[in-house]
């Protein structure tokens, strides 16, 4: 029998331990493998290559500060994952391996609004088209990674508000494609899942502490603590959209006043412009006007930029991150929206917390959130199915 603490239990936990340096990297040469789990270079070895010899593994020569080195990463044949992402106007699908591999993506124009029925109806045929192009049975699949538009219920899984998709109040969304797919499912907002994807791929590599502010139908932030989502007890954490800039100002969905969504969102933003530019006036459409030179598109591009850095700027003086990446469709408007963003961070903030950011646009555009819905099956995935066949060594002698 294997107890804690015997030789059998602590090759099983280094063995768990690799495996888990290496799913969350994606892939790691074995010197940043030691480093990481604290294991030593010939246990390292050791482990590596019983993961090779088990399939679990595959190892490829590579080079690290001028040495040769052997990158180790989870064979593509150990399972793939796949990234559902809602949003307000779209589906997007895509199919992952192990090693962090992206095999097929597509998306189709969606108004999530109008049916839960319907959009669960194409998420499951897009997933069932995706993975038959790549030819692969779908008892390999370990995970599925579900974005949705709104705040998730941190007790229920519920999606909890009324007002941002009302026709998905109560719906678990967990629970409807779980059921779809027969697969376990992790589910989390739009803000959480970009924050995710830019952390693993895009302009978050590299640091612990970011946060992504996703500005578009509405506005909210994703919040990386320590290399970790923070959710909150309630799973609200990162609504910085409802942050009141001026209790005088327009009502918000929300009910209040003078939140940061009523002057930075694009259903607050549009009209401001569409007695000039017309009523089919979209925020694509005002970023590519003022990249051209629009004072009109220019002028309010700087105001959402002054309003959102005031938000940022509270953020820094509460949380301290190192970076705040901008996504959503704002974020093409590029050093036009970061420049006012900086300027009020440096305003507002606490100096020293202003000094250390780093405010920068994401790299992954509109594919941050189903990338982070990757992401977010890698993290949370367990270690046993990678290591289902792996036996105990034999034991000379009993432990006690």
């Amino acid at each position: 029998m294997k107890t804690p603490g015997s030789q059998s239990s602590l090759h099983r936990a280094n063995l768990e331990r690799v495996v888990r340096a290496v799913r969350l990297a994606g892939s790691l040469t074995q010197a940043e493998i030691a480093r990481t789990t604290g294991l030593s270079a010939a246990t390292v070895s050791n482990i590596v290559r019983e993961l090779k010899e088990g399939g679990t593994v595959e190892v490829t020569p590579t080079s690290a500060g001028g040495r040769r080195a052997r990158s180790v990463s989870l064979s593509g044949d150990a399972g793939i994952v796949i990234g559902v992402d809602f949003g307000h106007t779209h589906l997007r699908v895509a199919v992952g391996n192990l090693a962090h591999q992206v095999l097929a993506e597509e998306a189709e124009p969606l108004d999530v609004d109008a049916s839960w029925v319907d959009g669960f109806d194409r998420a499951e045929a897009l997933v069932g088209r995706l993975i038959e192009s790549i030819e692969v049975s779908r008892d390999k699949v370990i995970g599925v990674g579900l974005g949705v538009p709104g705040p998730i219920d941190g007790e229920s899984g519920n999606l909890g508000s009324t007002s941002i998709l009302p026709g998905w109040a109560g719906i678990n969304p967990r629970q409807e494609l779980s059921q779809r797919l027969g697969v376990p499912v992790y589910v989390d907002n739009d803000a959480n899942l970009g924050a995710l994807g830019e952390l693993v791929w895009g302009s978050g590599r590299g640091v612990k502490d970011l946060a992504y502010i996703k500005v578009a139908s509405g506005v909210g932030a994703g919040l990386v603590i320590n290399g970790q989502i923070y959710r909150g007890p309630g799973g609200t954490a990162g609504e910085i959209g409802h942050i009141t800039l001026d209790e005088s100002g327009p009502v918000c969905r929300c009910g209040n006043r003078g939140c940061l969504e009523t002057f930075a969102a694009a259903r607050y933003v549009l009209p401001l412009l569409q007695g000039s530019h017309g009523p089919e006036l979209t925020m694509e459409r005002v970023v590519e006007l003022a990249r051209g030179g629009d004072p009109g598109c220019r002028r309010v591009i700087t105001d959402v930029g002054r309003h959102v850095g005031s938000a940022v700027a509270s953020l820094c003086n509460l949380l301290n991150p190192s970076r705040v990446v901008l996504g959503g469709s704002l974020a093409d408007a590029g050093e036009l929206v970061l420049a006012p963003i900086r300027e009020s961070v440096g305003r507002y903030a606490i100096p020293s917390a202003a000094r250390q950011l780093s405010v920068l646009t994401g790299s992954l555009g509109g594919r941050a959130e189903v990338l982070g819905a990757l992401a977010l099956v890698l993290s949370e995935m367990g270690d046993s199915t990678l290591l289902g066949g792996f036996q105990e060594p034999t034991l000379l002698h009993s432990v006690r």
